[in-house]
């Protein structure tokens, strides 16, 4: 039986398997409010730029064509074209074989066209499958693979802040070594992150998130609860509302785009 990937064994979403698979701000001043229920406020960046901040509920969105993370110097770095714009992405050193599957498959052309095949508002968007180059309106993705799985390099310095780049896997049930899929993989966009969340997963995970990183999912948000489950090999660091974009496409009752949203991955550095 083929079974599809998924994000995290206890989120099966309407019963599927499916494959799944910092910019940091100071000083915020509120310069609007529309209307009661949402709030606009303004903060600049350590570099000095602005950044506009929107929330509205559980949702907050960062309004982030200022917003940049400068990225490590012995990151690799790629650069995703979409049809909603472009991302610049940092490949983690430490992720060393994740990185280097990544460098791998992009650099061969398997990431050439393909599609965000599963996208969730307000949690993250799904690419990868190779069987997505080629699909038509209504086909079921997410089974897709080229053939193997890469060992897991789940670590305690990198987390599913808005933005991170993280490997897709199949759920424990079988899959109890945590490796990741071959090709597919996700983005997260998340949403608002309370300390308690934080609380309980360094209770669970006996871990400890570092005051930088507390700081970025409170000003960014993001997906904690799939944190030291997954690996997480890279993030954005310039193009966060591509993200926001492609995240608020409408999906059909499986979660795929009802229009595709194509991408391709070009690297700059490795």
């Amino acid at each position: 039986m083929t079974l599809k990937y998924s994000t995290f064994s206890s989120y099966y979403w309407l019963g599927l398997l499916v494959l799944l698979l910092s910019a940091c701000t100071t000083t915020t001043n509120v310069t609007t409010t529309t209307p009661k229920e949402e709030t606009t406020t303004t903060a600049k960046t350590i570099d000095g730029n602005e950044v506009v901040v929107r929330t509205a509920g559980e949702t907050r969105i960062e309004i982030p064509d200022t917003v940049r993370l400068q990225p490590d110097p012995y990151s690799a770095l790629v650069e995703m074209e979409t049809n909603f714009g472009t991302m610049k992405i940092e490949l983690f050193f430490d992720a060393g074989e994740h990185r280097a599957n990544f460098l791998k498959l992009a650099k061969s052309n398997v990431y050439d066209s393909l599609l965000f095949h599963r996208v969730i508002k307000n949690f993250m968007a799904q690419g990868g499958d190779p069987d997505s180059k080629f699909a038509k309106a209504g086909d079921q993705l997410g089974t897709g693979s080229v053939g193997y799985e890469v060992p897991a390099e789940i670590g305690q310095q990198y987390y599913h802040i808005k933005g991170a780049l993280a490997a897709a896997r199949q759920p424990d049930e079988i899959n109890p070594e945590k490796k990741s899929s071959g090709s597919q993989f996700y983005i997260v966009q998340g949403a608002n992150v309370s300390s308690t969340q934080l609380d309980k997963n360094e209770r669970e995970y006996d871990m400890v998130y570092t005051e930088k990183q507390r700081q970025l999912y409170k000003k960014l948000g993001g997906s904690p609860q799939l944190d030291m489950e997954y690996t997480v090999f890279g993030r954005v660091y310039d193009g966060f509302e591509v993200i926001d974009a492609i995240c608020q496409q409408p999906t059909d009752g499986v979660a795929r785009p009802k229009e595709d949203i194509w991408f391709k991955v070009k690297v700059i550095r490795e």
